[in-house]
């Protein structure tokens, strides 16, 4: 009898699960606000300048690195929500709404930790590819090497997504 009463806590403390869920699924729409704000708040500005005929110094360079910071916190929030879902279907329950739409929620359909973990490995590396992009803007070149550099460093990356995306189709 204490066996079974131990089980039972055991196999209902995964609702514990729900709170990483919650707070997941919190964060990944506060990183959308957040990113959403960015864009519209130097949307407004550039529109500003535009009107007003003034060029601001650095106003290319300011306005891409901000898309691309937002693009990055998009890609986070995706992160969080591709997180959630997955702990809510493997440790919870399966979502039945979708399930009904099959083919347009097959990107949330998790069945295991290592589903889990390779969906959110790619966002990851999607994150670190567009995070390196945005740093690489502000970086002054002062040699031939810090280009060469750049350059391998553009190759080392391409190869990477390269196999990655092959590696999804074996």
């Amino acid at each position: 009898m204490l066996e079974k009463i131990f089980e039972g806590f055991i196999w209902r403390s995964r609702f514990i699960i729900i709170l990483s869920v919650i707070f997941g699924l919190i964060g990944a729409i506060t990183l959308f606000i957040v990113a959403s704000l960015d864009i519209y708040n130097i949307t407004i500005s550039t529109f500003k300048a535009l009107i007003a005929h003034t060029h601001p110094e650095n106003i290319h360079k300011n306005l891409v690195s901000t898309v691309i910071g937002a693009v990055d916190l998009y890609l986070i929030a995706v992160v969080l929500f591709i997180f959630s879902f997955g702990l809510y279907e493997l440790f919870i329950s399966d979502i039945d709404e979708a399930s009904e739409n099959t083919k347009k929620q097959k990107i949330l359909e998790i069945h295991s930790l290592d589903q889990l973990k390779d969906k959110i490995a790619k966002v990851i590396i999607m994150v670190l590819i567009v995070n390196f992009f945005q740093r690489v803007l502000n970086i002054q070149y002062s040699s031939p090497t810090e280009m060469l550099y750049f350059a391998l460093s553009i190759l080392a990356l391409s190869l990477g997504l390269y196999f990655l995306h092959k590696n999804s189709h074996i």
